[in-house]
C-alpha cells in the first residue's frame, strides 16, 4: 500500500466518522431529554445505550487497539446503563471518543494499517479495524435515526436538507 492510498483511505474513514457524528447530532437535537433512555421494548436498546455502546466499541477498536492503549472495555455494562447521562453528556462523550479515534487514524502508518492484531477475539489488520469502526458506527447511527423517527413521527430528520439527492452521475 502506498502512502498516497493510505492517506486517501484514512481521509475517507474520517469523513464517514464525521458523517455519522453529524447524523447522530441531528437526531439527538430532535429528541427530548426523556426520550434518550426510552426503549422500543425490553429486547431493544435506547439511544443512550447505543451511544454508550458506540463509545465502548470505538475505544476498544481504535483508541485501545490502533492507539496501543490498554483495553478496559466492559461491553455488557454498555447495555445495562439506564438514565445515567444527559443528552449533552452523551453527545460530548461520543464526540470526544470519535475525535480521539480520528487523531489515531490520521497518524497511523502504512505498516500499522497492514499489521494484524487481536481485537475482541477477532484478528484484523489496521485497515480491517478502521473499516469495522466505520461500519459499526454507521449501523448504529441508522438505528438511532430510525428510533428518533419513531419517537417523533417524522419522515425525515433533515440529514440532507438543502441537497438535491436526485442529481444523476455524469459518465465521462
Amino acid at each position: 500500500m502506498t502512502e498516497e492510498i493510505a492517506n486517501e483511505f484514512k481521509e475517507q474513514i474520517i469523513y464517514r466518522l464525521d458523517e455519522s457524528t453529524r447524523m447522530v447530532t441531528l437526531s439527538l437535537d430532535q429528541l427530548l431529554e426523556n426520550d434518550i433512555w426510552k426503549r422500543p421494548n425490553q429486547s431493544s436498546n435506547s439511544v443512550g445505550n447505543l451511544i454508550v455502546h458506540l463509545c465502548g466499541n470505538i475505544t476498544q477498536y481504535a483508541i485501545s487497539s490502533l492507539g496501543e492503549n490498554e483495553d478496559k472495555r466492559k461491553r455488557d455494562e454498555e447495555f445495562a446503563v439506564d438514565d445515567a447521562l444527559s443528552k449533552t453528556e452523551l453527545l460530548n462523550k461520543l464526540k470526544l471518543t470519535v475525535e480521539k479515534a480520528k487523531k489515531i487514524i490520521k497518524k497511523i502508518s502504512v505498516e500499522e494499517l497492514m499489521r494484524k492484531r487481536e481485537v475482541q477475539g477477532f484478528r484484523f489488520s489496521g485497515i480491517g479495524i478502521a473499516i469495522h469502526i466505520t461500519e459499526h458506527y454507521s449501523y448504529h447511527t441508522g438505528q438511532i435515526a430510525f428510533w428518533t423517527k419513531q419517537l417523533k413521527d417524522k419522515k425525515s430528520l433533515g440529514f440532507y436538507d438543502g441537497i438535491d439527492l436526485n442529481i444523476k452521475n455524469e459518465n465521462k
